[in-house]
Parts: C-alpha cells; sequence; structure tokens
C-alpha cells in the first residue's frame, strides 16, 4: 500500500500575548502554487488507494440512492403576480430547469435552463431569483466556481435577450415599483456584502446609496410581501439596524427605523402592514417578541407590542398577509406556527403530527389570500407542500415528494433527552429501524452542528436510508450554540462558554452508549464546516469514545483564521468564536481550537472533505490539520483527505455528482461499522 503524502515541514513562527506559536504547514495556503497543487493531488491519489477496496459498495450504493430519486419531477408551481413559478428535473440532467406558465395547462415558458448554462463548467449555483412585478423581467445570479462569488444579470422575459446589465460580487436584490429600478447588494474583498446600489435599468444610471463602514455588519435588501416597501437592513451577529422605502419612490433616500444597539445587542427586523411598520425585536428578552409602530413615526419608542417575549418560545420568523400574521415558533426544540386573525386578533397554533419534524414557511408571495404555504417533513417523512387555509384552519398537502423504492413503516423517529454534565436537557433526534436492538450492537451515526444559532435540520434525506438499511441508527445531537431551544441555548454555546457545545455532544454520545443505541466501538461521528470544528474538537477531547470520524469542510484552524481580518467572514464572527487578539478570548480559543490542540495519541479513522474554492472554510485548514496529525498520531487507523478540485462549501453542485460524493463517504462510514459488502 502506498504510504500516506508527507508534507514539508516549513515552520513559521509568531508570538501573541507572549505565547509563541510555530505553524509548520502555514505554506499550505499559497493556493495555485505547484507545491500546494501536487500535495492536494497527491492527498486525493492515497484517498483514492485507501478507498479503492470500497468501490464495489460505492456504486451499489449509488444505485441505491439514485433508485430513491423520481429522476423526471416538478416543484409544485407557486404565484408570483400573474405567473405560476416552478422548477423541473429530467433524467440524465444535473441541474434544474427553472419555469412558468400563465395557469395551469398553459404552455411552458423555460425561464433559465441551469443545464445548458453549466456548459463548459464545473459547477453552476444559482444564487439570486426575482421577477419584476409586471413579470417581463428576472434579475437573477450564478456562481461557476463554487467560491459563492455571484455575477448578477437581468433577463427580458418576452424576448429571451439578457438587458445591458451586470454587476459582481452581488448578492441579494430588490425590485422598485416601476419595474426598471433594480437595488442589489455588492461584496466587498473578504466577500462581505457592504453596499447596497440602485440602477435604473433604462437609463443606466447606477448609483451607490449606502457603504457599510463597519467590518461586522453586512448589508441585505429585500421587498415586503405587501410590495409597497423595500427594507435594507445592516446586520452583526449580534445587532442590526434597518432603513426603509417606499417602492413608488425609488429616487428617495433611505429613511432609518432605529439606529444599531451593538451595547444591548439588539436585534429587530422589520416588515409592513396597512399603517403599521410590524418588528421582530429582542429588546425585551433575548427570544423575541412582536412590536408595531404608525408608519409615519417607526422610532423605538413609539413602538407598541403586539406579542410579548416568553422565556420557552422562540420566535424565529415573522410572516404578514393581508389579513393574518403567522409566527414561525420553537419551543422545546420543536417547530409549531402561530396564526393570528389581524381582523379579530383570534390566534391558533397549526398542529403536526409526528415527534420531530421540520416546518418552514415558503414560498408565499400573494399579499390577498387566506392561505400560507409551508413545507413539512420529518427523519421519515419525505417533504410534502401544504397550502393551510388559516381561517378554515385545513391543510391540505398540494406535492408529496415521490421517494421510490422507500417504505416509511419500516423505519421509527423519537426525540430522547440527555443530561449534560451540568445537568443541561439536551435533545437528540433518532432515526432506526423499527425493533432496532437496544444492547449495543447496532452501529451510529451521530451528527452535530452546534453554532451560529443554527437548528440542525429534522429534514428527510433518502440518501441515509443506505445506511438505516444496514441496520445503523443515525442521531442528530442538538448541542448549545444552536438554537433550537431559543436564543439563550446559542448564547451558551459561543464565545466564552464555546466548551459546552464540545461537552454536550461528548455526553449525548456517551449517553447514546449508555442507553444501549450503540457502543464505541460502533460510533461514526460527523459534522460539516462549525460541525467539522465540532469534529475536531471532540477527536481531540475524547478519541477513545468513538470509532470514526468524518469532517466535511472543517473549521479546524480558528485561531489563525480568527487572526486574519482579510479572510471571508473573519471579523463579523469575532462575536461566534471571539477575537484572538483579546488576551482572554485567545486564551479560550486555545482551549478548544483543533490544529493548535493536536496531541501525540491514537485518534479514531477520520476522513476529512473539504474544496479548493470554498469561501467559507479555506482548503488550507483541513490540509494543515491532516498535515500535522499524520505526523502525531500513534495508531494505524486511516486518514483520508479529499479535496474537491473544482467545487466550493457545499460540494459538489450537480446532483448526479453529489451522489457519489456520498456514496463515497458513506462507503467509508459502513467499512468503519464492518459492513463494506456491496
Amino acid at each position: 500500500m502506498t504510504t500516506p503524502p508527507v508534507a514539508a515541514r516549513i515552520p513559521r513562527t509568531t508570538t501573541l500575548h507572549g505565547d509563541e506559536r510555530i505553524d509548520d504547514y502555514a505554506w499550505l495556503r499559497e493556493k495555485g502554487t505547484p507545491e500546494v497543487t501536487a500535495h492536494l493531488e497527491a492527498e486525493n491519489a492515497y484517498a483514492d488507494e485507501m478507498l479503492a477496496h470500497t468501490k464495489p459498495l460505492q456504486e451499489q450504493l449509488y444505485r441505491e440512492m439514485l433508485g430513491r430519486i423520481k429522476e423526471d419531477d416538478d416543484s409544485f408551481p407557486y404565484r408570483h403576480g400573474d405567473w405560476l413559478y416552478y422548477s423541473r428535473v429530467e433524467a440524465g440532467k444535473q441541474y434544474a430547469i427553472h419555469c412558468r406558465k400563465a395557469s395551469d395547462g398553459a404552455p411552458e415558458q423555460v425561464l433559465l435552463d441551469l443545464n445548458v448554462m453549466a456548459e463548459g463548467h464545473s459547477f453552476m449555483g444559482l444564487g439570486a431569483f426575482q421577477p419584476s412585478p409586471d413579470g417581463r423581467l428576472l434579475a437573477y445570479s450564478t456562481d461557476t466556481t463554487g467560491y459563492r462569488q455571484y455575477r448578477l444579470r437581468v433577463k427580458d422575459l418576452a424576448s429571451g435577450e439578457h438587458l445591458d446589465f451586470e454587476a459582481e460580487p452581488a448578492g441579494t436584490v430588490a425590485w422598485a415599483g416601476d419595474n426598471a429600478t433594480v437595488f442589489f447588494t455588492m461584496d466587498d474583498d473578504a466577500k462581505r456584502p457592504a453596499q447596497v446600489f440602485r440602477h435604473h435599468l433604462q437609463t443606466g444610471k447606477r448609483d451607490l446609496l449606502f457603504e457599510e463602514p463597519d467590518e461586522m455588519f453586512r448589508v441585505s435588501v429585500h421587498r415586503s410581501r405587501s410590495g409597497r416597501f423595500l427594507f435594507l437592513t445592516a446586520a452583526s451577529h449580534t445587532a442590526t439596524e434597518v432603513r426603509y422605502l417606499p417602492t413608488e419612490n425609488p429616487g428617495e433616500a433611505w429613511h432609518l427605523i432605529a439606529e444599531r444597539d451593538r451595547e444591548h445587542e439588539h436585534e429587530y427586523y422589520a416588515d409592513h402592514h396597512s399603517d403599521w411598520f410590524y418588528f421582530l425585536t429582542n429588546d425585551a428578552g433575548r427570544n423575541f417578541r412582536v412590536a408595531r409602530a404608525p408608519l409615519a413615526t417607526p422610532a423605538r419608542d413609539s413602538w407598541e407590542e403586539v406579542v410579548a417575549h416568553r422565556d420557552g418560545v422562540m420566535i424565529e420568523d415573522l410572516d404578514l398577509f393581508a389579513g393574518h400574521m403567522v409566527l414561525s415558533e420553537r419551543a422545546e426544540g420543536l417547530q409549531r406556527l402561530r396564526v393570528t386573525n389581524l381582523e379579530s386578533g383570534e390566534t391558533h397554533e397549526a398542529a403536526f403530527p409526528e415527534p420531530v419534524y421540520s416546518v418552514s414557511t415558503g414560498p408565499n408571495r400573494v399579499w390577498e389570500t387566506p392561505v400560507v404555504r409551508y413545507s413539512y417533513q420529518s427523519l421519515v417523512t419525505p417533504p410534502q407542500v401544504v397550502d393551510y387555509d388559516m381561517d378554515a384552519r385545513t391543510a391540505t398537502i398540494r406535492k408529496q415528494q415521490e421517494v421510490p423504492n422507500f417504505d416509511p413503516a419500516k423505519y421509527a423517529s423519537e426525540r430522547i433527552w440527555i443530561a449534560a454534565r451540568d445537568g443541561k436537557r439536551v435533545p437528540v433526534s433518532v432515526l432506526s429501524l423499527k425493533g432496532a436492538p437496544r444492547d449495543g450492537t447496532s452501529p451510529m451515526l451521530l451528527q452535530g452542528y452546534g453554532s451560529y444559532g443554527a437548528n440542525y435540520p429534522i429534514a428527510f434525506n433518502s440518501n441515509r436510508m443506505s445506511l438505516v438499511d444496514r441496520g445503523m441508527t443515525v442521531a442528530f445531537a442538538h448541542i448549545r450554540g444552536g438554537g433550537e431551544l431559543g436564543k439563550p441555548w446559542h448564547d451558551d454555546g459561543r464565545m466564552l462558554r464555546k466548551m459546552n457545545t464540545f461537552t454536550d455532544f461528548i455526553d449525548a454520545a456517551e449517553a447514546l452508549v449508555a442507553q444501549g443505541y450503540t457502543s464505541r466501538d460502533r460510533l461514526t461521528i460527523s459534522g460539516r464546516s462549525a460541525g467539522g470544528l465540532l469534529m475536531g474538537a471532540v477527536t481531540n477531547l475524547r478519541p477513545d469514545l468513538f470509532k470514526a470520524v468524518v469532517a466535511g469542510v472543517p473549521f479546524v484552524d480558528v485561531i489563525n483564521t480568527m487572526l486574519d481580518a482579510s479572510l471571508p467572514l473573519t471579523v463579523g464572527e469575532w462575536e461566534e468564536w471571539g477575537n484572538p487578539q483579546i488576551e482572554a478570548e485567545y486564551q479560550y480559543l486555545k482551549r478548544y481550537c483543533p490544529y493548535t490542540n493536536l496531541e501525540a495519541k491514537a485518534y479514531p479513522a477520520i476522513f476529512v472533505k473539504t474544496a479548493l474554492n470554498d469561501s467559507q472554510v479555506m482548503y488550507w485548514e483541513p490540509a494543515k490539520w491532516v498535515a500535522k496529525l499524520r505526523t502525531l498520531k500513534t495508531d494505524s487507523n486511516p486518514l483520508i483527505f479529499r479535496t474537491d478540485m473544482g467545487a466550493g462549501h457545499g460540494g459538489a453542485s450537480g446532483r448526479y455528482d453529489y451522489l457519489h460524493e456520498v456514496a463515497e463517504e458513506y462507503a467509508f462510514i459502513l467499512w468503519q461499522a464492518g459492513k463494506n459488502d456491496s
């Protein structure tokens, strides 16, 4: 067998707060140099050899997963203006085709065929997709590298021609009411959306309207569902500032609602209804409340309460319609929809049937309607498009995703709670075959994230059934740092409380072993991005607890990245991780930074995946981590490192290419679980 690649050691010494640090592999960040390219290619060749014996299993997994996909399929259309918009996929084609019809049964108009647009590119990602209010024009953006650098264009949907307009790197986009003026954001050199422009498509006049000087803040623009206002939001991880503009007066200056308040970490988000601005605000508690103010006097001293803050209920989103308000809430880790009739004031909650599920509103582009559309899914229920009549309180399933070769009756999902070492109750979602043994003999894949207040999605994934069908239990630990139990759950797992994220995951793993769900020699763990940081940290802390680890695009070189303000995301994320220029925060980061804390000891089998064009977690973080780990690990367990040389943070963009990536990852997991049978 080929020996693993050995990266050259070129020490680079830095001193911070009197602490000398030596980095032998800093040179790996020199993207595009022959030495770096050769090293990454050598690691890929080694990965090929190490995984060669799993090729038959990979092929079987690919066929299985493909067999659960309806290769010819349409999304259920949503109404926007006078048109019904939808997308469809065709067998053998990698990408979606975006279309519309004037009505059911009318001829189809193809707006964007991403398959055609992807020709000559190894990657194709669609960003913005915003038809003009009259439906004549389409503003859209695409990324052809995976670096999430989007090129914004406008297409005349009658002629099929593109207008003489282009912006790059662009972000969010919104239309004024004249169907000729677009507002859009542009990124700075650190990929931070920092500027807002107005462009008049007929005159070609482009104006810079707003530039955010504070590197902690990112800007976005959007249009209210009522169609009457545009909102410009500047947001950091802990504070926001919102401006508004009437859509019928795009030449006006933006009007400030309330200045940012970073000292008190005040976040608020604005929407419009009738004579009022509505606000989702955390000024009275971390879990947010709803307030409103007259259009003429939107400042904070005019805000009046609509829905009070509740300690146990997180308000995650606010949707306004002509006659109704819908709040997306989360309590005890589960989502719910709270519907209020704005005329009568009567409120009720929409009910959902399973113990573990996910629900999200949208797309909802119609203002005058009693119906809110949402998507519903669970670990065992494929995604459903549901129209909920807010007056009749009835739910109608408009589309159930078809999953061939799948029998939901074979599977069980549950929510359990484990006790963390400090007494906190941590929810864990579990998927398994019905009747799976609880005597420690089942292999398990335990996944986690636990950062940014994000909720680990309880989503249906037909691919993972290839693991479950082979007897694996799949579990998801909803650890602190995430948002499953509200904003305080996030607060208790960020900055100088970040260690709670890692100890929660370890405690969840130990509890699952103690309760017989699996055993240490059958437990694989997995996480991506900040979840990859989780993998690195817990593997350093408790390498004896896990049989194998999968770390996708892992954020493992935390200190060095947080010291480099030129990198995308770094400055804004000081509010999530801490700023190592501050000594107390540096010392805390040193406690868990995966790259810093590698030691000479035995580690589990590890499969690391990254992408050369990743703009969120640079490829060199996992490359350095693996290079250093190869010199320290005292075991003979496999350490495999794969770099996708033509993609970004999300991996392959084509749906068939993506399945091949999943098949390789699953084959590694099953190999380590002793199930490498094709």
